[in-house]
C-alpha cells in the first residue's frame, strides 16, 4: 500500500481532501496502536511490536514505514518516536478519547476499569 497523498483519491474520498488522506493513514491497521504506543517514548522496533501484542513483523515494518513517510514517526539512536507533527497529532486526538469515554459510557453502558487506563486515559 501507498501512503495516502492529499489530492490524490484515497479510500473513502474521490477528492483527496487532506483530511481524508490523514483519516485513510490512521485508518490503517495498527497505525493508531503505533502512534498511541509512541506517545510517551522512543522504543526500539522489537519493544514496540511487543507494545502492540498482536502485530506481525511485516504488518509493522509496513506502517511505520508510512508514518515515517508522513512524518509523523521517525527512527533516532534510541528507536522510533513521534516527530513533532507526530506530537501534535497525538494532541489533537486526545480529545477524541475523552469524547469516546462519554460516549460509550452513555451510549452503551460501557466503562473502563481504572486499574487499565494509562495516566493519559483517565
Amino acid at each position: 500500500m501507498t501512503v495516502p497523498h492529499p489530492g490524490k483519491p484515497v479510500r473513502g474520498s474521490k477528492s483527496g481532501l487532506p483530511i481524508m488522506a490523514l483519516f485513510d493513514l490512521l485508518g490503517r491497521n495498527w497505525a493508531m496502536g503505533i502512534i498511541w504506543n509512541l506517545q510517551d517514548d522512543s522504543t526500539t522496533f522489537r519493544e514496540l511490536q511487543q507494545r502492540c501484542e498482536s502485530i506481525s513483523p511485516g504488518i509493522l515494518n509496513n506502517r511505520i514505514k508510512e508514518l515515517r513517510e508522513a512524518d509523523i514517526v521517525e527512527r533516532t539512536i534510541e528507536g522510533y518516536q513521534l516527530t513533532q507533527r507526530g506530537k501534535e497529532l497525538m494532541e489533537l486526538l486526545r480529545p477524541f478519547g475523552e469524547w469516546s469515554r462519554s460516549w460509550s459510557k452513555e451510549v452503551f453502558n460501557y466503562t473502563k476499569p481504572l486499574n487499565n487506563q494509562k495516566k493519559d486515559d483517565k
